[in-house]
């Protein structure tokens, strides 16, 4: 437990959290939105600081990032805590519960990540940015220790905050799940929180990769995909896109994304974009990435396993073109 960083006393010993939208009013004795974050007498506390609910060595593709160390395993840890509520979370059983955890400082985790030979620490399966004082401290101890940082994230936190973390990032997957409708309707979230930090991230230098999961009558219209499109080819067009195929889990009792939706979906993205996946099940098409250029094979997939093509350094070994991949 710590004090938090970026809330408000106000009168009567109530807090005001501003790490995020929902600037959740707290009197004493009362939780955040997010289920981590309380007022204790007046202060308002992080209950997870240094608390680990799930650590493993994962293949980096799993986050997932197809452009950032590929081929490589992570140290992947967790918290509980989550300042979205998706009726589809695969994860809600730490993400929306408080559970049992495991101690370790951000020394300590530095100090696992190296012991497992990993050279970086990968904040995921929950939502790290609650994990706000936590993960500030532990990233902050990974680079000095010569390790990468990154984060799975909804993309869901104010302005100051995030900017005070950006220096200590290096790579992230962020969840763009629909239009503000979606977000406020199915998820309790806010798009335009999402977005901006998707742009902070990119501007900063961090690598950003942005994953979509399709649902069946709900965020797959063409219209919708378009929308999302949109955003990155504005932004930047040669950020990788992952479309993920959604599977029913929790109270969302809507059937698996059919895969001709699937199909369509990343005919309508990769006309636009050069680097477009599809996630959570296995085609000829998008699992591989391609030279924009010649058409070159820079990455090839199968599942997690994953061999290195024409490439040398961050270019495409047949014509020379800068293929956006980190090494």
């Amino acid at each position: 437990m710590k004090e938090a960083l970026f809330y408000e006393k106000l009168k009567d010993n109530t807090v005001r959290c501003k790490l995020c939208f929902h600037e959740c009013t707290l009197k004493e004795g009362q939780t955040g939105f997010c289920l981590v974050r309380r007022n204790v007498k007046g202060t308002l506390v992080a209950e997870t600081y240094g608390e680990l609910v799930a650590a493993h060595m994962d293949p980096i593709e799993k986050k997932p990032l197809y452009h950032f160390h590929p081929g490589e395993t992570i140290l992947s840890v967790a918290a509980n805590g989550c300042n979205l509520a998706c009726p589809f979370c695969q994860n809600a059983e730490i993400a929306r519960h408080r559970t049992r955890s495991s101690q370790a400082t951000p020394e300590e985790l530095v100090k696992m990540a190296l012991e497992h030979a990993s050279k970086g620490i990968a904040y995921t399966y929950t939502e790290p940015l609650v994990w706000y004082e936590y993960l500030l401290d532990a990233s902050k101890a990974a680079h000095e220790a010569g390790l990468y940082n990154v984060i799975v994230t909804n993309g869901t936190i104010d302005e100051e905050p995030l900017q005070a973390l950006l220096s200590h990032l290096d790579a992230a997957n962020i969840d763009l799940k629909g239009d503000e409708q979606f977000y406020r309707k199915v998820v309790k979230g806010d798009e335009e929180s999402t977005l901006r930090t998707i742009r902070m991230l990119h501007e900063a230098g961090v690598h950003v990769e942005v994953t979509n999961l399709l649902i069946p009558e709900v965020n797959d219209s063409p219209d919708q995909i378009d929308e999302v499109v949109s955003f990155i080819e504005g932004l930047d067009p040669t950020i990788p896109l992952h479309i993920s195929r959604f599977f029913p889990h929790g109270s969302y009792n809507v059937p698996p994304t059919p895969v001709k939706t699937m199909l369509r979906a990343y005919e309508q993205t990769h006309a636009r974009l050069p680097y477009v996946y599809l996630g959570n099940l296995i085609l000829v098409e998008g699992q591989n990435t391609l030279c924009p250029g010649c058409g070159a094979l820079l990455v090839k997939r199968m599942g997690y396993g994953v061999e290195i093509g024409k490439t040398e350094g961050n270019r495409c070994a047949a014509c020379g073109r800068e293929v956006d991949i980190v090494l």
